[in-house]
């Protein structure tokens, strides 16, 4: 399976695109700018193939704008409040990128890099990335690595790893922006959500950090342990809801114990698409697509807030500032390992 050019970077540099598939028809495109997710195709109530993700038609509209569309988050996904972080006794200060805290890493995140490709076939592909000491503000000299298999129960698969020859902190995430019945077919609200999760970490207003409490959905807009379209409360009076404009909230999930289990399941009624979340993550972040804007993406589609919806696995935000979180801190001689698996089925 050999690439094919998808255009260049601001810097010149050429952008490879990758196409992944297996035995049934389903297809996923990745290209090495970011690792990033750019297609997937799975079939739907009709056997019709539909793009589920959105996108751009091109390497530098990726560049352009500033939704994450399907890139590999890293060294950190989501927040790290007043963007400092403590390793070994020494305080980094990172970039102020998000309302004086630090969003998924900076300028010099994972997204917006080159990855290397280790190893491809036709259903599978590795890419690999060396951060340099201090590149993002996080110490150490990492090795990053993520692997993309479409299994032929039509699952993609994200396996990460990465070790460092210094404390640093490793919490990856892919911020693949989902829509059930096509990446260009308009609003999700009316969509169906459910999160295996009895509790969820509240935020201070307009920071969109934790407040470093864990709290009960019970009784709130953020209980989606029964199926629900997530538009349903999405405009509710609830203090939590309006601090970052609907849902953009982390998830304890009820049972994260390293091993693969089952954290959220999707799915439309219009398309019959259904998806299926696994992971061995202990959170998971809801993202309704707020902010993302009238856009142009792939074909020419129109894309605005509330499109699509992200399910971002992932340690707590600003978990490495918060001792009651389970802790992202990657030592020296340990190797970071996480896998989440979106599974496509059709009703």
């Amino acid at each position: 399976m050999s690439g094919i050019e998808f255009g260049k970077t601001k810097e010149g540099n050429t952008v490879t695109k990758y196409l992944l598939k297996n035995k049934n028809g389903m297809e996923v495109a990745v290209m090495d700018l970011g690792a990033t997710i750019v297609s997937v195709l799975v079939p739907d109530r009709e056997g019709v193939n539909r793009d589920v993700v959105l996108g751009y038609d091109t390497s530098q509209e990726y560049q352009d704008h500033t939704c994450y569309f399907g890139a590999v988050i890293g060294r950190n996904a989501n927040r790290i409040g007043g963007a400092k972080v403590v390793l070994d006794g020494k305080e980094y200060q990172l970039e102020k990128n998000d309302n004086g805290n630090n969003l998924h890493s900076g300028k010099n995140g994972f997204n917006s890099v080159i990855w290397n490709v280790e190893q491809q076939k036709e259903d599978e592909i590795t890419f690999s990335y060396l951060s340099k000491d201090l590149e993002q503000d996080f110490p150490g000299n990492m090795t990053a690595k993520v692997t993309y298999t479409v299994t032929d129960d039509n699952a993609l698969s994200i396996a990460y790893e990465a070790v460092s020859d210094q404390t640093t902190v490793a919490n990856f995430t892919n911020h693949a922006y989902f829509n059930l019945n096509g990446h260009d077919s308009g609003c999700m609200e009316n969509q169906e959500l459910e999160i295996l999760a009895s509790y969820y970490t509240p935020v201070k207003d307009g920071e969109a950090i934790p407040t470093g409490n864990v709290e009960k959905v019970a009784g709130t807009p953020m209980d989606f342990r029964k199926m629900k379209k997530i538009g349903q409360d999405i405009g509710v009076d609830f203090e939590q809801l309006k601090f970052v404009g609907g849902y953009d909230h982390n998830f304890v999930l009820d049972k994260a114990d390293g091993t693969m289990q089952l954290a959220a399941r999707a799915r439309s009624e219009k398309s019959g698409i259904c998806m299926d979340v696994y992971t061995d993550c202990v959170g998971i972040q809801l993202y309704a697509g707020n902010f993302i804007g009238k856009q142009t993406g792939k074909g020419g589609a129109s894309y605005d807030s509330r499109h699509a919806f992200c399910l971002e696995t992932q340690y707590f935000p600003n978990a490495v500032n918060e001792p009651n979180f389970k802790s992202p801190v990657l030592h020296v001689g340990e190797t970071y390992h996480s896998q989440t698996k979106y599974c496509f089925s059709v009703k």
